[in-house]
Formats: C-alpha cells, structure tokens, sequence
C-alpha cells in the first residue's frame, strides 16, 4: 500500500500554487458531454485520482477525451452513445453519480450503478433519483443499479433537500436539456454550482439564480463546445492555509479566490494567525501557538465541512479546548488516528471537544477519508519523530502533486510506492497537440 513518510517539525515556508477545484472540475467534465457540436477545451484540470476516474468513465460511454501538451483537457461527446456506467469506476467515489443527469439529458436512458466513495456516513443518492422521477424518468432500482428511461425529461418544481451539492449539480445537468423550466429550490449556492452555471451557459445553456437558492433552468435543444477555465480549489487552499499556521509556517498561497476563503480566513484570524490579503494570494503566518476557537460547519458561505478535519488537526496543538460541531456529515471517524499521534479528542455525537496539546508525536496511522487524509498530514508535519500515513491513493484523489508541493514548501515527506496517478491519465489517449 503506498504511503508517507513524514519527519516533522520543519515549519512550511515559501509559496504554493493552488490547483483547479477538483469538485468543479468533476461536475464540468461531466457536463461537457451534454455537447453534441464542437469540442470543449477546459483548463486548470488538477489531474488527481477522482478525475482519472470520472475521464475514464466518459470515455467507456463513447466520449473522445485527451490532455494536449499545455495540460488542457479537450472533450468531443459526439459518439456518446453507451448509456451502461461501469461498476468498477462508478463504486470509487460519489461524484461519478452525475453521468445518470447526463445519460438522461442525452440519451434518456441510463444504467449507473449506486456510487461509493469515502466512508463519512451514509450519503444516499435517493434526492437524486427522486428529482429524474419527478422530471418525467422511469426508474428502477436492480442489483445496485439505477435503471431509469424516458422519451424527454420535463422542466418541473423541485426541492432540494439539505441544500445537497450533489444533488444541485446533477439535476442542473439534467435539466439542461429538458424539454421547459426546471426550477431548483433550496439549492447549494457553494462556488462549485456557479463555476458549473457559467461554464453550462458558455455552452449555450439559459441558467439563472446560481449562487442563489433558487435556481432556473431553461432547457434548450442542444450544446456545443466552449474553452473554459476551472475555479481555484478553495479546499486545497484552506488545506494549506491550516499546514501553514499548525507548523508555525510562513506561506504565500497564490492562485486563490478570497471570497469563497471567507470563513477560513476569519477562524484562522480568530485562531491568532497573521493573514495577509492581495488580489489573488494570500499570506500565512503563524504565531507562536494558535489560540482554540469554536466552529460549526454548514453549507456555503459557512464554514466547509471538507475543511473540519485539517481544522481539528491544528486545534489539537492550540492552546485551550475547542468545540468542532459537524453538521453535514458522520466524519469524527478519523479522530483514533490523531488520538495516535497523541491528540487529547472527545467526540460526542456530531460534536469533537478538543483539549490542546503541546505536540503531537510521530506514529503509524491510516487514511480513512480524503479530507482526514490531508489532516492527518498536516499533523503529522507538526508532530515530533516520524509519522507513516497509510492509503495516501485516497489523497490523492482530490490533491495534486500533494506531497510534491509540501516538499517544495520545506517538509520532509517521501511518498513510497509509485504512483498509480499518471497510469490511470495515460490510459485515456494518447496526449494530443
């Protein structure tokens, strides 16, 4: 099993640049298939694991797709014409879900096997399939499968429960191009839905309200291409932010969007650390030891629950006790794994009561989740001795280059194991110019 080794205590210092927004990139990827004229060039592609996988996706479905030499992705749906998700790709992660909105958009027929992907609880896709019902489709649930079928979907009301990403997302690339309106109430307003919405609209799509919690969607008759560019990732960002200021780091983090840090930024500053602001990049220094704070996670603009663990990671080592209540998903599970690096952490149902430490101690552990996998890192560059992280494939599905760049930043971190990353993007073409 690939790992890293960490040895700690080397405070981050320097600059990073922050990659594409892997949850944009997965959801335009995706919608870049609903074209039946042109090709869509999209830029700013992280090439992590979960992209890998959702390129090889499409492409079992009949999609052209290839990286040229400048890293871009080109995308040609006009052979889309498979409407059978494969089962093997599909289980890895839950985005993949999304090929059912395409696959009725443009055939109206799909066959998508219930996805997987990391272990935060019980995640259903049930507001999804509701929501195809709704607008027209047939469908049944077989041996794991969504079989769903209809002659056009139709614009109709619905209601998102939960305020779903997810489930806002993949109706939008349904109802796209559904025959009248569709009109998405309580829907997530996350930065991810309006990069999707403008990228739909440069396609020739009519979205409007996106960033809102009502979103429009006028169904057209067809797509084309466009050249696009993907948002920064603003939970690599955060991710970085809190391994700046838990080693007592001083990092410029570049290729940034202030606004969709805004809560990050404020609990680091209400932490103790010293943020400077410019266009697009900020300044991470660290005082001499984080100060506890209390944070409750909720939908955007409120403080994301991709970056509770990395926060919990750094509170360990603040002075003071702190209160983490996580409102949208079960992800205390990784909280044994700090606990083994000596973090002082009691969870009572969805909240995590913190107690400081004065350092964490090196030891083996294993990823449980994406995100707890970046916490565990970030601990284990501030912890004493050497800490072995297990199952870092799981990182680096939504982290590019992770430990390359940490390296670059001063850590002392050697991943073991080759890389599995550059087989599964090999495997989709060959690069073209």
């Amino acid at each position: 099993m690939p790992r890293y080794v960490i040895n700690g205590g080397n405070p981050l210092k320097g600059e990073v640049e922050i990659s594409g927004a892997k949850n944009s990139a997965l959801a335009i990827i995706v919608a870049a298939a609903l074209a039946t004229e042109g090709e869509s060039i999209i830029e700013n592609v992280p090439q992590g694991r979960d992209v890998g996988t959702i390129c090889m996706i499409l492409k079992s479905l009949g999609v052209d797709l290839w990286f040229d030499s400048q890293n871009r992705l080109h995308i040609k749906a006009q052979n889309l014409n498979r409407y059978q998700a494969p089962y093997d790709l599909v289980r890895k992660m839950r985005a993949s879900f999304y090929c059912a909105g395409l696959l009725l958009g443009r055939l109206g027929k799909a066959e998508v096997p219930l996805p997987g992907g990391c272990a935060i609880g019980s995640r259903p896709v049930d507001y999804h399939i509701k929501g195809f019902s709704q607008m027209g489709a047939d469908i049944t649930i077989e041996h794991g499968f969504m079989k769903a079928t209809c002659k056009k979907l139709k614009g109709t009301n619905l209601f998102i429960n939960r305020s779903s990403v997810g489930t806002t997302i993949n109706l939008m690339i349904a109802a796209t191009l559904a025959e009248g309106t569709t009109t998405l109430e309580n829907a997530a307003k996350e930065p991810e839905v309006v990069d999707l919405a403008i990228f739909l609209n440069a396609m020739g799509a009519k979205i409007r309200g996106a960033g809102t919690d009502i979103i429009r969607i006028e169904g057209v008759d067809k797509l084309h291409g466009t050249e696009y560019s993907i948002i920064p990732d603003r939970i690599e960002a955060g991710t970085f932010m809190f391994a700046a200021a838990i080693t007592g780091g001083d990092v410029v983090i570049k290729k940034v969007v202030l606004e969709h840090l805004r809560s990050p930024i404020l609990k680091l500053e209400e932490a103790g650390a010293i943020l400077e602001k410019g266009a697009n990049e900020i300044r991470v220094r660290a005082p001499e030891r984080l100060k506890a704070i209390d944070v409750e996670t909720s939908p955007y603009p409120g403080f994301p629950t991709d970056l509770q663990q990395p926060l919990v990671a750094a509170m360990c080592l603040a002075e003071g006790t702190s209160l983490i209540r996580e409102t949208i998903f079960d992800r205390f599970r990784y909280v044994d794994e700090l606990r083994r690096m000596g973090a002082d952490i009691k969870v009572e149902r969805e909240t995590a009561i913190i107690r400081g430490i004065t350092k964490f101690t090196g030891a083996p552990v294993e990823v449980t989740d994406l995100r707890a996998g970046a916490a565990l890192t970030i601990a284990a560059l501030a912890a004493a001795g050497t800490t072995e992280i297990y199952g870092v494939e799981i990182i680096e599905r939504g982290y590019e280059r992770f430990e390359h760049k940490l390296r670059c930043l001063g850590a002392d971190i050697v991943r073991e194991e080759t890389s599995e990353v550059s087989d599964i993007f090999s495997q989709i073409d060959e690069v073209k110019v």
